[in-house]
C-alpha cells in the first residue's frame, strides 16, 4: 500500500473588509474627494447611510471646530462605526475673515455657490472702492487684476457614538481674484487663485487640489491618527 499521510485541514480563505469610515455630509464634491483619497489607505469612505432622512444637525457654532464637533457628535448618535464631519470655508482678510463659518449659505438659505460668489465679489469691490484701489489691489504675487489675501480652513471631527476622537486641522493660502477661472472644484474654487501653481483650484485636477488643499492637508492628519493611534 502507499505510505500516503493525511492531508492537513484546508485553511479557510481569509477576505480582509475594508475599513469603513463615514462621512457626515451629503455634499458629492467633499463625498468624492475623501474617498479617491482614502481609499490609497485601504480605506472606504461613504456617506452616512440614509443620512437624507435622518433629522438635520443645526450648524450654529462659531467657529468651525464647534460646527465640525457639532455634525460627528449628532450623526455618530445614529450610526454605528466611524463617523466624520468637517467644517470649511474660506476666510478673507479685507473682511474680517467672513464669509467664514457661513460660507456655505453666505446670501443666505438656500444659498448656490453662484449665488455665494456673487455676494463676495460685491463686497469685495465695494471694499476697494471704499478704501480708495485699484479694484482687487493686493500685497501679494497674483495674477493680472490682482486680488485679496485669502485662505480656506477646515477642521475635521472623527467621532464614535457619543465621544469626539480626535480634531484635525488644515488651511491653504491665496488670492480671491476678480473674474472666475476654470470650470472644476466648487464653493469659491473660480476664485481662489493659489499662487504656488498659478491657477485657481478650478484650474487644477481634483488630484492637484487635494493634495494642497485646507481639506487634504486634515484627513491626511486625519488618516495618520487613525493608522497611529487607532491602529488602522
Amino acid at each position: 500500500m502507499g505510505g500516503g499521510g493525511v492531508s492537513p485541514p484546508r485553511q479557510p480563505k481569509l477576505f480582509l473588509m475594508p475599513l469603513k469610515l463615514y462621512l457626515a455630509s451629503t455634499n458629492p464634491g467633499k463625498l468624492r474627494e475623501f474617498h479617491e483619497a482614502a481609499l490609497a489607505r485601504g480605506i472606504v469612505v461613504e456617506a452616512v447611510p440614509g443620512i437624507e432622512r435622518l433629522p438635520l444637525c443645526v450648524e450654529d457654532g462659531e467657529t468651525f471646530a464647534a460646527n465640525a464637533r457639532k455634525k460627528a457628535l449628532h450623526y455618530a448618535a445614529w450610526t454605528q462605526g466611524l463617523i466624520f464631519a468637517d467644517d470649511s470655508g474660506i476666510c478673507v482678510d479685507a473682511l474680517g475673515g467672513a464669509p467664514g463659518v457661513y460660507s456655505a449659505r453666505y446670501s443666505g438659505p438656500g444659498a448656490t455657490d453662484e449665488m455665494n460668489n456673487q455676494k463676495l465679489i460685491a463686497e469685495l469691490r465695494q471694499k476697494a472702492a471704499g478704501d480708495g484701489q485699484h479694484a482687487f489691489r493686493a500685497p501679494i504675487a497674483a495674477p493680472p487684476g490682482t486680488g485679496f489675501p485669502a485662505h480656506y480652513e477646515c477642521i475635521i471631527a472623527l467621532a464614535q457614538k457619543e465621544r469626539i476622537l480626535t480634531l484635525t486641522e488644515g488651511r491653504v493660502d491665496g488670492v480671491i481674484i476678480e473674474t472666475p477661472r476654470g470650470s472644476g472644484g466648487f464653493g469659491y474654487d473660480p476664485y481662489f487663485f493659489y499662487p504656488p501653481f498659478g491657477k485657481t483650484f478650478a484650474e487644477i485636477t481634483a488630484e492637484e487640489k487635494f493634495a494642497v488643499s485646507h481639506r487634504g492637508v486634515a484627513f491626511r492628519k486625519l488618516l495618520d491618527f487613525m493608522a497611529e493611534d487607532l491602529r488602522f
